[in-house]
């Protein structure tokens, strides 16, 4: 019973709270497993204490940007790997359509958000 339990927290902490099967219809649930298979290794953080090789992506990395976006996942960039040989026109639809629901993160709270107010000496 251990197991399953651990199993099923790791499976809430790899992907968003939001991404519940019940809110995505079917093109935007293959497109999330095809975001975990080939993008989460670098774009979801691998645990909780530990950072994203990539950027945190999200429904903004997408609007007003999704041929731009097809053609970064497919020809890569200095620090990302091409995926022309991998991902057919499909596949990269439905991970755009699921990006699409993705809200964006929320920043991290500031260092000096810790202290309060800044004190006069």
């Amino acid at each position: 019973m251990q197991r399953v339990w651990t199993v099923l927290w790791l499976a809430g902490v790899a992907l968003p709270a939001h991404a519940a099967d019940s809110a995505l219809d079917d093109g935007q649930r293959h497109g999330r497993a095809l975001f975990v298979q080939s993008c989460g290794i670098c774009h979801l953080k691998p645990n909780l204490t530990s950072e994203r090789y990539g950027p945190a992506l999200s429904r903004a990395t997408v609007d007003a940007r999704e041929e731009g976006v097809r053609a970064l996942i497919r020809g890569g960039s200095e620090r990302m790997p091409g995926f022309q040989y991998e991902l057919s026109a499909a596949q990269l639809d439905a991970i755009i359509a699921y990006l699409k629901t993705v809200p964006e993160p929320k920043a991290p709270p500031s260092p000096n958000a810790a202290r309060g107010p800044a004190q006069a000496d």
